[in-house]
C-alpha cells in the first residue's frame, strides 16, 4: 500500500509540468529539434535539413489562407512559414479533410486546446511559426484553421501531392 501511494503521488506531481509543456514548440515559432517522427495518412514529420523549398502561408482575419492551394511532389519535404497577419489567434493544421472536420468539432468542445503535433502551428497575432513536413503519399490533402468558427467560415486550403 505504501509503494502504491508513493507512485500515485509522484504521478500526480508530474502532471502540472507535463500540462504546461503542451504546445511549447509552436509557441516559440520553430519546430522542436527533439520532435518525434510522426507518420500519418498525409505524410510524416520532415527533417528541416532536407526541406526542398519554403512555402510562405499568410493567415488573416478574413478567415483565409494565402495561398489557399499548394502543389508538392510525392516525397518532397516542405518548410511552411506560417504568418498570422490578423488580430486574433489562427492556426494551420495539415490533414485529411475528414480529420480536419472531426478535429474542428473537437475544438468547439475544447476551445482552449493547444497543439504540439508537428503538422500543426498555433500562431499568435503578428507572429510566425514553421511546419516542416514530408508528403509521402500522393493525393489531395488539406490544411485548416481549427480555432472554433474559423474552419466553418472557410479557413481551409488544399495540398495536392503528385
Amino acid at each position: 500500500m505504501g509503494i502504491t501511494r508513493l507512485v500515485l503521488i509522484a504521478a500526480l506531481a508530474a502532471l502540472p509540468a507535463a500540462a504546461s509543456a503542451h504546445g511549447d514548440a509552436h509557441k516559440r515559432g520553430k519546430p522542436s529539434a527533439a520532435q518525434p517522427v510522426v507518420e500519418t495518412a498525409f505524410g510524416r514529420t520532415g527533417d528541416p535539413k532536407k526541406a526542398a523549398r519554403t512555402v510562405r502561408v499568410d493567415m488573416s482575419d478574413r478567415m483565409r489562407f494565402t495561398p489557399d492551394s499548394i502543389e508538392v511532389k510525392r516525397g518532397e519535404t516542405v518548410r511552411f512559414v506560417v504568418r498570422n497577419s490578423g488580430r486574433v489567434m489562427h492556426e494551420m493544421v495539415l490533414g485529411t479533410l475528414a480529420d480536419l472536420k472531426e478535429h474542428a468539432e473537437l475544438m468547439k468542445k475544447h476551445p482552449g486546446m493547444e497543439h504540439d503535433e508537428p503538422y500543426m502551428a498555433h500562431v499568435e497575432p503578428g507572429k510566425t511559426a514553421e511546419i516542416v513536413w514530408q508528403f509521402t503519399r500522393a493525393g489531395e490533402f488539406h490544411f485548416g484553421c481549427l480555432v472554433p468558427g474559423h474552419f466553418e467560415a472557410g479557413m481551409v486550403g488544399k495540398v495536392t501531392v503528385r
